[in-house]
């Protein structure tokens, strides 16, 4: 199956720089150059995957985010240069998967998208249900309840952390261990990134955000599903 990739950026010379090279690696490329551009692409195609830069004009990254996000779940890795960790932690929290800070090799651009694309299509020839306390995980269609209430869907970052998590409740994570989890090969090593899925998870799942029953903090180390004799559940 060819995956398609949505390349958006103002900048015509990264545009081309990266479709040549994704379409060597087996890519159907679409393209657009500011973020108005990028709503129409997206909707008449359905990309896979898009790559988005956050400053370009008409509509920049984050308001394209914001607009698609309710549209569709379609996995996002930002193509920033900014180095500003604020500016990484907002992109994520609008609902982007991933970054890259430029400038970046091609290469790692590539592991990247394959890695987010194999677990934003993972799929088991069999059923796989994962419960603990009142969630369930349906890991085949990827739909997740807390009780009777089916949950917003998740991007594949936060419900690949969710399944992660629940699949050894009680366990603690550290927030490298879970980068590895997410990214493979492809890890690059900013762990606020997981910091920032987890509070988009607990948003979603959580009674109360703020106080946790579910996904617990573990300080000084990093993050655990609550054990059923621990939570009460």
């Amino acid at each position: 199956m060819t995956h398609t990739i949505l390349v958006v950026d103002d900048k015509r010379e990264m545009v081309d720089l990266i479709k040549a090279y994704l379409v060597e690696e087996g890519f159907r490329i679409v393209t657009a150059y500011d973020g108005q551009e990028a709503l129409f692409v997206a909707r008449d195609t359905k990309p896979d995957l898009i790559l988005l830069d956050l400053m370009m004009p008409h509509m920049g990254g984050y308001d394209f985010i914001r607009t698609y996000t309710r549209e569709a779940e379609t996995p996002i890795i930002i193509l920033t240069a900014r180095m500003e960790e604020s500016d990484k932690v907002l992109g994520l929290e609008l609902g982007a998967d991933d970054y890259v800070t430029k400038p970046f090799s091609m290469r790692e651009l590539t592991a990247r998208v394959r890695a987010l694309l194999r677990r934003a299509s993972k799929a088991p020839l069999e059923p796989e249900l994962l419960r603990a306390g009142d969630i369930t995980l349906d890991v085949g269609r990827r739909l997740v309840t807390v009780g009777d209430r089916k949950v917003a869907e998740l991007t594949p970052s936060e419900f690949d952390l969710l399944t992660a998590l629940i699949s050894a409740p009680g366990r603690v994570f550290s927030r490298y261990d879970l980068l590895v989890h997410l990214q493979g090969d492809a890890y690059e090593g900013y762990e606020r990134t997981i910091d920032v899925h987890i509070r988009n998870l607990r948003t979603k799942i959580e009674p109360d955000p703020r106080h946790p029953c579910y996904v617990e903090t573990v300080y000084g180390v990093g993050y655990r599903f609550a054990a059923p004799a621990e939570s009460g559940r």
